[in-house]
C-alpha cells in the first residue's frame, strides 16, 4: 500500500471522510471523498422510472433497494481498495432529481405514488399559479402538482401532513427532520432570496386558495423548513442507519447537511455558485443555471427562477430530454455488434458515437431529430415521440446522424439560452458536467455552440452531483467561522483544479443555428407524431 493509500485508509478508519449520495433519473450514485475533497471510493445502482396510469414514478421500495445497493457497492469498493470496513464518516448528504410530489399522511404513509419531475400533467395549475404569483411556476414544481391535485378534486389532498421531494423524503426517513436545502426548496415553491425562505406573499396567496377549497392545512405547516448550505440538518438515527446499511455497520449520530437537488449539487460540483457564473448539467435531462446579478425584466415561461444552495437567485433553463435517445441508439448499435459476433465495449461505443459527430456536416447534413421521450414544456409538448426526419436532399450518414443526435440533445436548451442572451445576462464562466461531457472535447464543443459562449470542463466533471453533495457534506462540518460556500469552494476545493476551456467556433454556431431553424419549423411534425402515434 503506497503512502497516499495509507493516508486514505487512516482517514476512513478514523471517520474523516465525507459521503454524498444522489438519486438521479437513471442512476443512484454514492461518492466518498477524503480530506482533500478528492473521490476515494464510489458505488452505483441503475434504475428506471415507470409510467403507471399515465404518471412517471419510482416505487419507494426501489428507492431504498437502490440506496442500499449503491451504498453497499461503495463499502465493497472501500474494502477492495483499502482493506478496511466503512463504519463512519464525518458528514453525509443526500440529493436527488429536483421537484416532483411526495405527499405523506399523519402516519408517514404515501397518499399517492411519487410523481416525478418528468410528468407534464400540471399545465392548468402551472399556468394559473404563474398568473396569480406573477412568477414562473413550471409544471414539474411541487406546488404545481399540489394545486393540480386540488383542481382535480383528488381526495387525498385534505389528508396531507407532509409534502416534500424525493431528497427531502429520504432525508426525513434517515434523520426524522422535515427540512430541505434552499436550492431544493426553490424547486418546490418560490424563494425570497433576501430571507432565504419561502416567499411570504405567495404563501399567503396560496393559503387563500386552500382555504377556499376547505383544506385544513397551511402551506408552511406541510412543507419542509428551509436551510442554507452549512446549516445543521440533523443526524443519522439508528433507524436511518439500518435503512441505509442493513448490515448494521454504519453508526448512528453522523451529521447530515441539508438535502439538495441535482441543480444545487451541479452548481457545487462545478464551482458555479457565485454571481456571473453558470453551469450546464447534461445527462438524462439537461439544464443550465446562471447566477444572476439582477432580476430578469419580465416573467418568461421558459425560464425558471431557483437559487444556489445559499439562496442566490439563479435563472434556470430546464429541459426534460437530453441523452435518452443517444442511449437508445447506443443499444441499437450494441445489438448490431453483438449480431456480428463481437463483444461491445460500451465506453468505446459511446466515444466513437461522439467523435463521429465531430466529423459531421456543420448543420448535420439537413437532418432534423427530436429526442422527446417525454413532454417538453419549453416547446409546448405535453408528451414526446422520438423522431428523425429528413428531406430527400439531406445526407444521412453516421457522422451527420450523430451530429443531429448531439444537436437535438441540446436544442431545447438553446432556445432557452437565447432568451437569456436577449436579456444581456452576463456569464464569466460556464462549466459543463454530466455524461454528455465524458468524451473529451466533443460535448464541450457542441455545448459552446449552443450557448454561444466558452464552456469549461473540470477533470471531476464525470463525478457530477454525488461529488457535489459530498462537498456540501464536507462544508457542513469543515467550514471556518463565517466562511461562505463560495469562498470554501474556491479556496479549499477548486484551487489548482485542472480545467479545459473551449470557445465556440463560428462554423459550429452557424451550423447549430441552421439546425435550430429546421428544428423550430418542424415542431408541427413532432406535434402530429404526439397526436397520431
Amino acid at each position: 500500500m503506497n503512502m497516499d493509500q495509507t493516508k486514505i485508509k487512516e482517514q476512513i478508519t478514523s471517520g474523516q471522510t465525507y459521503l454524498g449520495i444522489e438519486m438521479g433519473s437513471t442512476r443512484i450514485k454514492a461518492v466518498l471523498i477524503g480530506a482533500d475533497h478528492a473521490p476515494i471510493a464510489s458505488g452505483d445502482h441503475g434504475w428506471e422510472n415507470r409510467l403507471e396510469d399515465g404518471v412517471w414514478t419510482y416505487h419507494m421500495e426501489d428507492v431504498w433497494a437502490g440506496l442500499q445497493d449503491a451504498y453497499g457497492k461503495l463499502k465493497a469498493d472501500v474494502s477492495a481498495k483499502y482493506g478496511v470496513e466503512l463504519t463512519a464518516v464525518a458528514a453525509m448528504g443526500f440529493s436527488a432529481m429536483m421537484h416532483g410530489y411526495v405527499a405523506l399522511d399523519k402516519d408517514d404513509q404515501l397518499l399517492v405514488p411519487f410523481r416525478t419531475w418528468r410528468n407534464t400533467i400540471t399545465g392548468q395549475a402551472a399556468e394559473a399559479l404563474t398568473q396569480r404569483f406573477q412568477f414562473n411556476i413550471p409544471q414539474r414544481w411541487s406546488i404545481a402538482h399540489l394545486y393540480q391535485a386540488m383542481l382535480n378534486g383528488e381526495p387525498h389532498v385534505k389528508y396531507i401532513s407532509y409534502l416534500t421531494t424525493l431528497a427531502g423524503y429520504v432525508h426525513y426517513k434517515l434523520t426524522g427532520k422535515k427540512v430541505l436545502g434552499v436550492g431544493e426548496a426553490s424547486g418546490m415553491f418560490p424563494i425570497d432570496s433576501a430571507k432565504c425562505d419561502y416567499d411570504e406573499t405567495m404563501l399567503a396567496s396560496f393559503d387563500a386558495l386552500a382555504a377556499e377549497g376547505g383544506y385544513p392545512w397551511k402551506l408552511r405547516d406541510i412543507m419542509p423548513a428551509v436551510l442554507s448550505a452549512g446549516e445543521d440538518a440533523g443526524t443519522l438515527t439508528a433507524e436511518g442507519a439500518r435503512l441505509l446499511d442493513p448490515t448494521g455497520a454504519i453508526q448512528a449520530g453522523i451529521p447530515l447537511c441539508p438535502p439538495e437537488g441535482d441543480a444545487g449539487t451541479g452548481m457545487t460540483a462545478t464551482n458555479a455558485v457565485a454571481v456571473r457564473t453558470g453551469n450546464v448539467s447534461a445527462g438524462t435531462s439537461v439544464f443550465a443555471m446562471i447566477v444572476l446579478e439582477k432580476a430578469l425584466s419580465k416573467v418568461y415561461p421558459e425560464i425558471d427562477m431557483v437559487t444556489t444552495p445559499t439562496g442566490k437567485p439563479v435563472a434556470m433553463v430546464h429541459c426534460n430530454n437530453c441523452t435518452n435517445e443517444i442511449n437508445a441508439w447506443a443499444n441499437v448499435f450494441k445489438g448490431l455488434l453483438t449480431a456480428l459476433g463481437q463483444t461491445p465495449d460500451m465506453n468505446a461505443l459511446y466515444t466513437a458515437m461522439f467523435q463521429s459527430a465531430a466529423q459531421g456536416a456543420d448543420d448535420a447534413g439537413g437532418l432534423v431529430l427530436y429526442n422527446y421521450l417525454s413532454g417538453e414544456p419549453i416547446t409546448g409538448m405535453e408528451e414526446g415521440r422520438p423522431l428523425l426526419a429528413r428531406a430527400p436532399e439531406a445526407v444521412l450518414d453516421f457522422p451527420n446522424f450523430m451530429r443531429a443526435q448531439l444537436y437535438s440533445a441540446l436544442a431545447t436548451l438553446k432556445l432557452g439560452m437565447d432568451i437569456l442572451a436577449g436579456e444581456q445576462v452576463a456569464v464569466d464562466r460556464l462549466l459543463g458536467h454530466g455524461g454528455f461531457f465524458k468524451t473529451p472535447v466533443v460535448g464541450q464543443r457542441i455545448m459552446a455552440a449552443a450557448a454561444g459562449a466558452p464552456v469549461s470542463v473540470m477533470e471531476t466533471a464525470g463525478e457530477g452531483g454525488p461529488w457535489g453533495m459530498a462537498l456540501l457534506a464536507a462544508y457542513r462540518v469543515c467550514k471556518a467561522e463565517g466562511q461562505t460556500l463560495e469562498d470554501y469552494l474556491a479556496n479549499q476545493v477548486f484551487a489548482g483544479q485542472a480545467v479545459t476551456t473551449l470557445a465556440s467556433e463560428a462554423a459550429d454556431v452557424e451550423g447549430f443555428n441552421a439546425f435550430i431553424r429546421r428544428y423550430s419549423e418542424g415542431l408541427a411534425v413532432e406535434r402530429a407524431a404526439v397526436e397520431h402515434i
